[in-house]
């Protein structure tokens, strides 16, 4: 398998993709609400906790309620945690609300209720990774950082790197590769870490990828190299139904929908299976997603 490092004739310089890459998004990127300039950085920061593993389809009705309701971190950091998860609604991950709120808290606290924008102040906000931190650096103050989200490390993979799939947890060399990519001005590079996003999103696609509308279709290296099969080891799967996540879900949804704490018997309900329910149920508990009360009572945390 070709190193990421390679620097074999397959591999197109950097400069030679920015052009026709930035040029195709320019054309033809969607219309998004948190690409617009009144979206702010709150509503990138936003847009970013709830895309991650979930489609832009379902993310926009929540993401536009929720700007509606908190249009300032320190709106949401006076609420209650519990509020967040309710309104996160059927977005999936809830543990995504509850460390959005806690970022809103310290944005609110530390500075000022303006979203930072210095990427080692982002890195240091809780629930934000390295991601997260990059792309709201790049895309809310048009700052130079490598973006290494899946859409972004596949284009990468199969452009610079001969591979169909990029490996399944993102790698050093990846990271390598992608500050090699990155151009050298911040405002083209913000542009460029965009692009390779909705290339990746809209035609680079994991299955039926689209190359007759591919900008770089000419350079790609793994279309140059006849479109090799992947080899490395099995992808991820994702799976929902009967699992502990499906359990998890139906519990929030009734504590969602309710103003007052819930009795034992009305989660009992949702899931036939006492040991699974129970375990997500505790899993709820431990993750701070769910306060249980006296009597067997339960509802969304207050703190």
């Amino acid at each position: 398998m070709t190193a990421m490092t390679s620097t074999s004739p397959q591999t197109p310089p950097a400069a030679s993709l920015h052009t026709p890459v930035i040029g195709w998004f320019e054309q033809h990127a969607r219309d998004l609400p948190w690409r617009r300039p009144e979206a702010g950085a709150w509503g990138v920061m936003v847009s970013e906790f709830m895309l991650q593993q979930t489609p832009v389809s379902r993310v926009l009705p929540v993401y536009e309620q929720w700007l509606a309701r908190w249009p300032r971190p320190a709106d949401l950091a006076a609420e209650a945690p519990g509020e967040a998860v309710r309104a996160w609604g059927r977005l999936g991950y809830p543990r995504r609300a509850l460390r959005l709120h806690g970022a809103a808290q310290a944005i609110a606290e530390r500075h000022g209720g303006d979203v930072p924008s210095e990427h080692a102040q982002l890195l240091a906000l809780p629930g934000i990774g390295e991601y997260t931190a990059a792309a709201v650096a790049s895309f809310a103050y048009g700052q130079r950082h490598a973006v290494l989200d899946t859409n972004v490390r596949r284009v990468f993979a199969r452009a610079a790197t001969g591979i169909q799939y990029p490996p399944n947890a993102t790698t050093a060399a990846e990271r390598k590769l992608a500050r090699a990519l990155l151009p050298e001005e911040d405002e083209r590079a913000a542009r460029w870490a965009a692009a390779t996003m909705e290339l990746g999103a809209l035609v680079c696609t994991a299955r039926n990828e689209d190359c007759d509308r591919c900008p770089i279709a000419s350079r790609c290296a793994w279309r140059l190299a006849g479109k090799p099969a992947y080899e490395g080891p099995p992808r991820k799967a994702q799976t929902y139904a009967g699992t502990d996540r499906q359990v998890r879900g139906r519990l929030l949804a009734v504590l969602r929908d309710a103003l007052n704490p819930v009795p034992q018997a009305a989660l009992d309900a949702v899931w036939e299976e006492p040991v699974q329910r129970a375990r997500a149920l505790d899993g709820l508990v431990a993750d701070g997603l769910v306060e249980p009360l006296a009597d067997s009572r339960y509802r969304l945390p207050l703190t």
